[in-house]
């Protein structure tokens, strides 16, 4: 068995960590090539001790200098190197296979693109790519022959539903709709009066899933769920009208597609991020991944609920957005980005969070996306915007 070269960006995250659980598990099959991480220096150094990669990528030189140093100490042959154009380079060097891209926010988008550039298997658990730059992503993906692998446990569950000819259009599959289920994350029952006193921890406690932080209060929110009808309205070419939210609190069905014959086919499994990794991975073969058997005696009971768009607004932004198009869906990630640090830094209330990107949103008109210079124009535009907003409320 010929063994895999892997880039993982964001080794210390929680995908990244989940990544290298399940290559540890199949050390035939896979090498870590290069691991990249933001500035996780101690933990980058203990994986580097144990999967020995070539090279090593952190944010800039000082982490650089430091990581380097703690390598030659302990004997390591592992090349360090640092910031953006590092990561594009471990994207798409000829020795790498495959990319696991799970960088949080928009610092995935270059690296990410870089890879589709040079037709690599792109394992995407960066929902940012396709909600900044869906247009010009999927355009690169195709021109270039990359593979393109969802790693969401909803758009991987959507993908493994799916027919093989999917691409040929969803109604010519003979697909009705895509049923993309959420959580309902820890405010689910919340009272809505309630909210206005959520604090950072009780965003962050997730029911079912263990995330960062970031996305833990996109979950919250539902915002995440905003970001995977982009996602999904990209990967699988359907238009918002067939992306139905399905509100799941178990987690145990992670996504679903229906058939114009009135079958519906869902992926079921434990909420455990090593599924889609493993199977993103592997494809198109199945292989270990450490995830326990799903036990259907035990959960019982599974339930499903509309989404309450008045107690998530965040998630009526996304589908606005989408149907706006151009850049609006990167205006609204920036907002939502600013607005999230602002809220885990105490500077926002978390009903300030969609009032923020509503009022960015309506603030900057949406342009036509034509390049990646018109997406990152886009992006900033809105962070300033997005940080103005926060000062005049008085928030900061």
């Amino acid at each position: 068995m010929i063994q895999q070269n892997i880039t993982v960006l964001g080794s210390t995250g929680s995908i990244g960590v989940s990544t290298l659980d399940v290559m540890r598990r199949h050390p035939e099959r896979y090498r870590a090539f290069a691991l990249c991480a933001h500035s996780q220096v101690d933990k980058l150094f203990e994986q580097c001790c144990e999967f020995l990669p070539r090279f090593a990528v952190v944010r800039d030189a000082s982490l650089a200098n430091r990581l380097a140093d703690m390598c030659r100490t302990a004997g390591l042959k592992t090349e360090v190197r640092y910031g953006i154009e590092a990561l594009i380079e471990m994207s798409s060097l000829p020795e790498v296979d495959a990319v696991m891209a799970a960088i949080v926010g928009a610092a995935g988008l270059e690296p990410t693109l870089a890879a589709a550039r040079a037709g690599k298997k792109i394992m995407l658990a960066n929902k940012e790519v396709l909600v900044m730059a869906g247009e010009l992503f999927m355009h690169v993906v195709r021109e270039h022959g990359a593979v393109l692998l969802p790693v969401d446990s909803e758009h991987n569950a959507i993908f493994q539903a799916l027919p093989a000819n999917f691409s040929q259009g969803l109604s010519a599959s003979g697909v009705r709709r895509i049923l993309l289920t959420a959580s309902g994350g820890p405010f689910r029952t919340k009272a809505l009066a309630d909210l206005h006193d959520v604090t950072p921890e009780a965003a962050c406690a997730h029911p079912n899933w263990v995330m960062g932080r970031k996305i833990s209060v996109d979950s919250a929110s539902m915002m995440n769920k905003g970001l995977e009808v982009i996602e999904a309205h990209w990967l699988f070419a359907a238009p918002a009208e067939q992306i139905q939210v399905v509100v799941h609190p178990q987690s145990v069905i992670h996504s679903a597609v229906e058939y114009s014959d009135g079958s519906v086919l869902a992926q079921m499994g434990n909420p455990d991020m090593r599924t889609p990794i493993a199977y993103a991975l592997a494809y198109p073969e199945r292989i270990e991944s450490g995830v326990e058997s799903l036990d259907l005696f035990k959960i019982a009971r599974l339930d499903f609920f509309p989404p309450d768009f008045e107690r998530f607004p965040c998630l009526r932004l996304a589908y606005d957005a989408l149907r706006e198009g151009g850049t609006a869906p990167a205006i609204l990630n920036a907002a939502n980005e600013v607005a999230v640090a602002a809220f885990l830094d105490r500077q926002l209330p978390f009903l300030g969070i969609p009032h923020l990107i509503e009022a960015i949103l309506g603030s900057l008109p949406a342009q036509p996306q034509r390049n990646l210079a018109d997406v990152l124009a886009a992006d900033a535009d809105a962070r300033r915007a997005a940080h103005q907003f926060i000062k005049e409320q008085g928030f900061a």
